[in-house]
């Protein structure tokens, strides 16, 4: 192959590749016709240079996002036209679908503050739920429609209704009544409410809290337990071993229950303690659940 010959050959390869032909082809043909000698060289290496100028072998095309126009204005974010949505989203404590069964006991009551009746929190309904949980010692106290509050509520609301009370047969006098089926209880003085109804917490299975009427025949503000190793605070002793006294666990704990004990949150027990003296009545109907 001629000098010429190879010089054309190496431009069509050069045009194939994409590199730049700005060498003539007497160029080339130098190229072809000497071999540089080797050296060896210490001196750093030269920058990159840029390509020549030209059209290049490929073009790289970059495609932008789609902007709105100048004159078209963006458009605000929907918002829902929803009220119960809306409203929970504002609510200061968790709902749920309980909400409605905890405002209609709480409504019946009367007593722990105002409450609407749909089965939609609010800041009154959040802050008279979480009055009733302080209350009965709810934990968490935080207003939250759930499955405890909604249990007490019911429990309290079936003991406080006329009939209910009048099941204790309470009589002249002060008498302690216990219903074992609800597990609440109450103090009555010459067939008044004096103190509750509250919750209770009696003897689980195998140890279930005997119905029946019964006097108050030792009383304590501290009674050590033998059997148990724990300390009783406000024992008052009714039949055998058992009697009311403040709970050393959470109340509402249904795993949880007692040897036969009447088991009372602190204050409760304070109260039934100031109510009660020894010789007074108690009266437990119904039974446990369970038991």
């Amino acid at each position: 192959m001629s000098g010429s010959s190879a010089a054309a050959y190496l431009l069509s390869a050069a045009a194939v590749l994409g590199v730049a032909a700005a060498a003539g082809a007497a160029d080339i043909a130098d190229l072809i016709g000497s071999t540089p000698p080797i050296t060896t060289s210490t001196a750093p290496l030269p920058t990159q240079q840029a390509a020549p100028a030209g059209e290049p072998f490929v073009t790289v095309i970059r495609h932008k996002a789609a902007t709105a126009s100048a004159d078209e204005p963006e458009k605000p974010a929907q918002a829902t036209s929803d009220p119960a949505t809306s409203r929970a989203a504002t609510a200061p404590c968790a709902g749920g679908p309980l909400q409605y069964d905890i405002e209609k006991h709480l409504a019946q009551l009367g007593s722990f503050g105002a409450v609407s009746v749909d089965g939609r929190q609010s800041p009154t309904d959040c802050a008279t739920i979480r009055g009733f949980q302080q209350r009965f010692g709810i934990e968490p106290a935080a207003g939250q429609a759930d499955a405890t509050t909604a249990d007490v509520a019911r429990r309290i609301d079936a003991s406080s209704q006329p009939a209910n009370l009048q099941r204790c047969d309470a009589g002249e006098g002060t008498t302690a009544c216990v219903d074992l089926t609800l597990q609440t209880a109450w103090v009555m003085r010459d067939g008044a409410v004096v103190a509750g109804p509250t919750v209770v917490r009696t003897g689980f299975a195998g140890h279930a809290t005997p119905a029946g009427s019964f006097r108050i025949n030792k009383r304590a503000e501290k009674e050590w337990s033998d059997p148990y190793e724990v300390w009783l605070p406000y024992w008052q002793r009714f039949t055998g071993g058992m009697g009311f006294h403040e709970t050393t666990t959470y109340l509402h704990d249904t795993a949880r229950g007692s040897h036969g004990c009447v088991n009372l949150l602190h204050r409760d027990a304070v109260a039934v303690w100031g109510h009660l003296r020894t010789g007074a009545r108690v009266h437990t109907f119904g039974r446990r659940p369970g038991t």
